[in-house]
């Protein structure tokens, strides 16, 4: 079911499905839709089926522990520095999700079942006036706006990778050998770089938060027709999901939306 918190004179409205697709027998995928602060997240584990949930569940467990930790006191940086040019908010995004990389790290080197255990992690904070976008991995976020449906994120891949050096064409990149071959992840290392993204939110703007299970198979297009012919969030994820299994259903699908709505 669908919850919606006020935001400076708008209303933010969360809705999200988890799936475990048509090939797999076990959800590595972990799913968080906003009960106090208004902050939704994907992770997408990996390092088969006990680490790989673990992995995802940890992150997420300890990126929604420390923000209520922080809500209070949100000096509390532990064990990283804050930025001082970022606002606290920012900062309390980033460390959160610094921290869940090393608790994963850590665990996987205590534990030789754990070994080489990761996840993706993608999480957006709405602000009052600001949108933060933390992400690290190939989980993605789109942004639905005035007709307009674009990726936010950039996909830690060895795909893109290539992509911006230009060592492959448009047309090769179906047959890219790699596609599943991430380059930075929660747990790979000791530290991690987070990338932070802002967004103004503007009533009507539709955030799409989603695990490569749905953006590997289903296109950029396809989604967007989704998102835009279907006004029931609940429905629309259900039939973001069914989408995804439609075209094959070869990974877990996750898929998070978030929607501006007018007081």
């Amino acid at each position: 079911m669908s919850t919606s918190f006020p935001m400076d004179g708008m209303r933010v409205r969360f809705a999200g499905e988890t799936d475990v697709g048509m090939k797999r027998t076990h959800n590595e995928d972990y799913l968080y839709l906003p009960d106090e602060e208004r902050l939704v997240i994907v992770a997408d584990g990996m390092g088969g089926h006990a680490s790989g949930d673990l992995a995802s569940r940890l992150a997420i467990d300890t990126l929604v522990d420390f923000f209520r930790a922080t809500a209070e006191e949100p000096d509390i940086t532990w064990p990283f520095l804050l930025d001082r040019d970022n606002r606290m908010d920012e900062n309390r995004l980033v460390t959160g999700v610094k921290l869940a990389n090393l608790k994963i790290f850590e665990a996987a080197q205590r534990n030789t079942r754990f070994r080489g255990m990761g996840t993706t992690i993608v999480a957006c904070f709405f602000c009052d006036e600001l949108v933060f976008i933390g992400h690290v991995g190939d989980s993605r976020v789109y942004l639905l706006r005035d007709g307009t449906f674009r990726q936010a994120t950039e996909d830690h891949s060895l795909l893109n990778d290539y992509i911006k050096m230009k060592r492959i064409t448009p047309e090769e990149v179906d047959r890219f050998p790699h596609k599943n071959v991430i380059v930075r992840a929660l747990g790979m290392k000791e530290t991690v770089a987070v990338d932070i993204l802002r967004e103004t939110p503007r009533i009507g703007d539709v955030f799409l938060l989603c695990s490569d299970g749905l953006s590997g198979m289903v296109t950029d297009e396809g989604m967007k027709k989704i998102v835009e012919s279907e006004p029931d969030l609940d429905r629309c994820c259900e039939r973001l999901v069914e989408a995804g299994n439609a075209a094959g259903g070869v990974d877990n699908i996750t898929v998070a939306l978030a929607r501006i709505e007018p007081q």
